[in-house]
């Protein structure tokens, strides 16, 4: 099963939306801001994504700014950060089985689908 965390509010996720729509595949919606990751769940997204936890982070995000910008932050500090705060993660993402893709272009969701 196809699985998008998706924020409708976000214009790159509601693209990334569309596209899955077209593709006439059989998928999963989770609006992660009203459902959101654990701990455990993000380490897991971020390991499929094969990035770093850093690399997940909206970083122009107003609350990034105010509370961690310059800030040294480990790995489990970065994922606590999108835990409490999941506006940071970066959207839409796209599972499919072991693999997983950002959808930003949301062209590179087709790679996974």
């Amino acid at each position: 099963m196809i699985t998008i965390y998706h924020n409708p509010r976000c214009s790159k996720s509601r693209e990334g939306l569309a596209l899955l729509e077209e593709s006439s595949k059989d998928f999963e919606v989770v609006r992660y801001l009203e459902n959101k990751f654990s701990e455990a769940e993000l380490k897991v997204l971020i390991s499929k994504l094969g990035i770093e936890p850093i690399d997940l982070v909206r970083k122009n995000e107003a609350v990034w700014k105010a509370e961690y910008k310059g800030k040294t932050l480990t790995d489990k500090q970065i994922i606590e950060a999108m835990v409490a705060n999941p506006k940071l993660i970066e959207r839409p993402i796209v599972i499919n089985k072991n693999k997983a893709v950002v959808g930003r272009p949301p062209e590179s969701i087709l790679n996974i689908i």
